[in-house]
């Protein structure tokens, strides 16, 4: 199971449920995540999960290019800093 935290700033259509109101009003949970944004449940009175919307599931965890591409783009990349790789070869390992 993946767990992903996302980190939302309350709104006034931001709500927190405890789990008994989540389950016990799952349609309506559903209905302000797809209108009003992440809703927060807890359980016993701490954070347990945060629903998110498909469109924002998605949004925030579509991936575009590669990690060559990624670092290509770095602001880094003509930055000036020479690092070298050390010439040491693998480390010895006891198993």
């Amino acid at each position: 199971m993946t767990i992903m935290t996302i980190v939302t700033i309350p709104t006034k259509s931001h709500r927190t449920w405890s789990v008994a109101d989540a389950k016990a009003r799952f349609s309506e949970l559903l209905e302000k995540v797809r209108t009003a944004g992440p809703q927060t449940i807890t359980r016993s009175g701490r954070p347990a999960a945060i629903v998110v919307s498909v469109e924002e599931w998605e949004r925030k965890t579509h991936r575009t290019g590669s990690l060559a591409e990624f670092f290509a783009r770095s602001p880094l990349r003509n930055s000036g800093i020479d690092l070298e790789r050390r010439d040491a070869g693998p480390r010895k390992v006891e198993l």
